[in-house]
C-alpha cells in the first residue's frame, strides 16, 4: 500500500497534476464528489482520507454520520472531462473510530468486497466474473417540467422516423429497424468510437459498440468479462463516460429503461460465470447447455429470488415501463438457450469452457451496480447451497418464443412483478440471502425499502398526459 501511495504522488508531481478529485457513490448508485488542490494532497490524504457526512448520501448510519472516504489508489486516472489536469479516484467509506477506522458497512464499494468475502469463504468459486451490456440513447434535445400547471417531456433524436419530413437528407431510419444500421444512418459512430477510447484509456476494455434496435438514437457498448468489483467500479465510470462524451458532442445520452413509449427499452443484461483456482465451475459437456450443475443451480437461486432481485436491479418505476412482452425485454421466470423472451439467457455462442455462462436480462442502468451485482452474486450462491434446480421447479428450459404461446399456456408461467411497488413487497418478504455472512446490513435493507417506498407514493400522486387523454372527457 505505501508503495502505491508514493507511485501516486510521483505521479501528481511528474504529471503537472493541479487536481485531485474523490468520486464517491451514493445509495442510489450515483456519483458525487470532492476535488481538493494537489498542493493540499499528502501521503496522510491517502491513508487517514476525506470527511463527509454520509447521512446525506442515504446510508443508514447507526453510529454517527462523520464518515471518511478512503482514496484507492487502484483507481486513479486521469479525469478526460476537466479541464485543469485532474486525478480521479474512486474508493472506500469508512467509519471514525479509535484505534482505527472500520468499513462503512452499508457503503455500495463494501458491499461488493463483503460479497466476495463470503463467495470464497464458502468454498464454491473464488472469483465471479460478470459482462454488463450497455444500452442507452442519444438525443439531441430533451426537456421535461414538473409542476401544478404542467406535466410533459420533450425528445427529439434527427436521425428518427418522426423527423422524416424535418430534416432535409432523408438519412432517417424507420420505428425499430435501427439495429446494426451503418452510416450514413448511424450519426454517432464517431461519439461512440470516442467513449470506447476513453473506456479503453480508463482499463475497461471494450469487446464492441453497435446501433441498437430503437429508431431513435439507442446504442450499446458492450465491455470484456472483469472481475465483479471491478466490473461495479468499471459500471460507475462506463456511465460516466457515456454521459461526459454526449455532453461534449451537444448531445444528452440517458441510460433511462423507457425513455421513449412504442420503442424498445435500456437493458443492462448481466452474463456471469465462476472460477475455482482459475478454472470454470460452470462447465460441463454432459449438462444442459454445456452447463454444470452448479451452474443450474446457480440459475436456480436468481430465479427462486427473482422478483425480490427486481426490487434492486430494477429500481425505478420507469423499470416496469421495459418490462412489457413485445419489445425482447423479459418477462417470463425461466431460462432457456438463445431465448430473449425468459429472464436468464445461456448464450449459443459461448462454447468454450471459460466462455460458459448465461446472463440475467431483467437489470437496468437505474440500479446502484454495487448492490445489483452483489445481490446477483448471493442469490446465486443461495441456489448452489440448496441445490435449487431450475427444471424440477418448473422454470424451464423454454426454448420456444414465450411471447406467441397461447394464452392458456401463458398462464401456467411466472412472471416478473410489474411495478416497482410489487418487487418491494417481494424484498420485504425475501430477503435472507442477501444477509448471508453479513453481506447486506438489514438496516440498508430497510431504508433502500423505505427510500423506495416514499419515491413511488410521490410518483403515483402526479397526474401523467396520458392520463389526461384518457379520461379528462369522461
Amino acid at each position: 500500500m505505501q508503495n502505491k501511495i508514493q507511485d501516486i504522488m510521483k505521479r501528481i508531481r511528474d504529471e503537472d497534476i493541479k487536481m485531485v478529485d474523490f468520486k464517491m457513490v451514493d445509495i442510489n448508485g450515483q456519483f458525487r464528489h470532492v476535488t481538493i488542490p494537489a498542493g493540499c494532497f499528502s501521503e496522510e490524504t491517502m491513508k487517514k482520507g476525506i470527511g463527509f457526512d454520509a447521512s446525506n448520501y442515504g446510508y443508514a448510519v447507526v453510529e454517527k454520520s462523520d464518515m471518511v472516504f478512503i482514496p484507492d489508489p487502484d483507481t486513479a486516472m486521469i479525469d478526460p472531462f476537466c479541464e485543469i489536469k485532474t486525478l480521479t479516484m474512486s474508493g472506500n467509506a469508512m467509519i471514525i473510530d479509535n484505534p482505527e477506522n472500520r468499513p462503512l458497512a452499508q457503503y455500495p464499494r463494501n458491499i461488493v468486497k463483503a460479497a466476495e468475502e463470503y463467495m470464497r469463504s464458502t468454498g464454491i468459486a473464488d472469483t465471479m466474473l460478470i459482462l454488463p451490456e450497455f444500452e442507452f440513447y442519444l438525443f439531441d434535445n430533451v426537456g421535461w417540467e414538473v409542476g401544478a400547471n404542467t406535466n410533459a417531456y420533450t425528445i427529439d433524436a434527427e436521425q428518427s422516423y418522426w423527423n422524416s419530413m424535418d430534416h432535409g437528407l432523408g438519412h432517417i431510419v424507420q420505428k425499430q429497424k435501427a439495429y446494426h444500421i451503418a452510416k450514413p444512418f448511424d450519426s454517432s459512430y464517431e461519439i461512440r468510437s470516442e467513449m470506447c477510447m476513453l473506456m479503453e484509456e480508463a482499463g475497461i476494455h471494450v469487446k464492441y459498440h453497435h446501433p441498437e434496435v430503437a429508431a431513435s438514437g439507442q446504442f450499446e457498448i458492450e465491455p470484456l468479462l472483469g472481475e465483479m468489483s471491478k466490473m461495479a467500479d468499471a459500471t460507475m465510470m462506463v456511465k460516466y463516460i457515456i454521459k461526459n462524451t454526449a455532453a461534449k458532442y451537444g448531445k444528452s445520452a440517458t441510460l433511462m429503461p423507457k425513455p421513449i413509449y412504442g420503442e424498445a427499452g435500456n437493458g443492462m443484461h448481466v452474463h456471469m460465470l465462476l472460477l475455482k483456482d482459475g478454472e470454470p465451475v460452470f462447465a460441463d459437456d454432459a449438462g444442459y447447455a454445456r452447463l454444470s450443475k452448479t451452474a443450474h443451480y446457480f440459475m436456480g437461486g436468481l430465479l427462486k429470488h427473482i422478483s425480490a432481485l427486481c426490487a434492486i436491479t430494477n429500481p425505478s418505476t420507469n423499470s416496469f415501463k421495459r418490462l412489457v412482452p413485445g419489445f425482447e425485454a423479459p418477462v417470463t421466470v425461466g431460462y432457456a438457450t438463445s431465448n430473449r423472451s425468459a429472464v436468464i439467457r445461456i448464450p449459443a455462442y459461448a462454447k468454450e469452457p471459460k466462455e460458459r455462462r448465461f446472463e440475467i436480462r431483467n437489470p437496468d442502468a437505474t440500479c446502484n451496480p454495487y448492490f445489483c451485482y452483489a445481490a446477483i452474486l448471493m442469490a446465486g450462491l443461495d441456489g448452489i447451497r440448496n441445490q435449487i434446480d431450475p427444471h424440477e421447479n418448473g422454470w424451464g428450459p423454454y426454448d420456444v418464443n414465450l411471447y406467441n404461446l397461447p394464452e392458456e399456456e401463458k398462464k401456467k408461467l411466472k412472471s416478473l412483478p410489474t411495478s416497482l411497488d410489487s418487487a418491494l413487497d417481494a424484498l420485504e418478504a425475501d430477503h435472507a440471502f442477501l444477509t448471508e455472512g453479513g453481506v447486506f446490513p438489514e438496516s440498508l435493507i430497510k431504508t433502500f425499502i423505505k427510500i423506495k417506498r416514499n419515491e413511488t407514493a410521490e410518483l403515483a400522486k402526479i397526474p401523467t398526459p396520458a392520463e389526461f387523454d384518457r379520461y379528462y372527457n369522461l
